[in-house]
């Protein structure tokens, strides 16, 4: 299994001389296709830094960031955008929905502000695969928090990236519904083979009228054992570099392990 997204001795560090401080220190990390990834740690230990470096979204002190097999590190910024937007989407604890469009505008919205037309369908396509396909014409009142953040994460998907990076994505939610929108992000990714659970999705692989099943990488940023289980392992950050991984994590072995870094969850 090839990567998404590799990072290879990334340090990040804000200010200078006297006031440096080093957010990521010499962290090489990879994210398999496919895989679910939680990452987690005390505050202050580089959580969120490696989540938007490892996103494109800023650009570490040293070291080389891969997306999709592309080096970021030789890119200006307007061919860093452009990967961006074909290869990643992000997902931020807030909705950041705009009220007066609807659902279907609203994951339609990034596209055309990047002046692209999306592929017909491929809205709609987007909503159906978190389950909100009759709920396009509704506008973000209309929606409960899950809903409204499965919006968000159609509007991530709708490019259909490599790889999809989370922020706390289910801080503002609900015990129920948070564990719906794992529930999606876990349905999307696997193998891509026909696992069950995985929504079809015209493609243009083999030649038209032909689909293929979606398997996207999800990075996860999560300080909650219970979410982190979702995953198919859970690295553990602390001082700006790592200091543990969990394969398979129970919810138990997660607070076990936070719990031996100082953390309380």
């Amino acid at each position: 299994m090839d990567d998404a997204v590799r990072l290879e001795s990334l340090t990040k560090t804000y200010g200078s001389g006297d006031s440096a401080v080093s957010a990521l220190r010499d962290t090489s990390l990879s994210f398999p296709r496919g895989s679910f990834t939680a990452i987690m740690g005390p505050s202050g230990s580089g959580k969120s830094t490696l989540l938007q470096c490892a996103a494109g979204l800023d650009r570490p002190t040293s070291g080389r960031v891969f997306i999709d097999g592309q080096d970021t590190s030789g890119l200006n910024e307007t061919r860093l955008t452009e990967l961006r937007r074909a290869s990643t989407g992000f997902i931020f604890q807030s909705f950041n929905l705009l009220p007066s469009l609807t659902a279907e505008q609203n994951v339609a919205l990034p596209m055309r502000l990047a002046g692209r037309r999306p592929p017909r369908g491929a809205v709609r396509q987007a909503l159906a695969q978190v389950g909100l396909e009759k709920k396009a014409g509704s506008r973000p009142s209309q929606l409960s928090g899950g809903q409204q953040q499965r919006v968000a994460i159609a509007r991530a998907l709708v490019a259909r990236p490599a790889v999809l990076f989370a922020d706390e994505p289910t801080g503002a939610l609900d015990l129920s519904t948070g564990r719906e929108l794992l529930d999606t992000l876990r349905a999307l990714t696997g193998p891509g083979d026909g696992t069950p659970g995985i929504p079809e999705v015209p493609g243009d692989v083999g030649g038209p009228g032909t689909a293929h099943r979606v398997s996207t990488t999800v990075v996860m940023v999560t300080h909650d054992p219970n979410v982190a289980a979702y995953a198919d392992r859970v690295l553990f950050l602390a001082d700006g570099g790592l200091v543990g991984e969990l394969l398979q994590p129970t919810a138990e072995d997660v607070a076990a392990r936070m719990t031996h870094l100082g953390v309380s969850s």
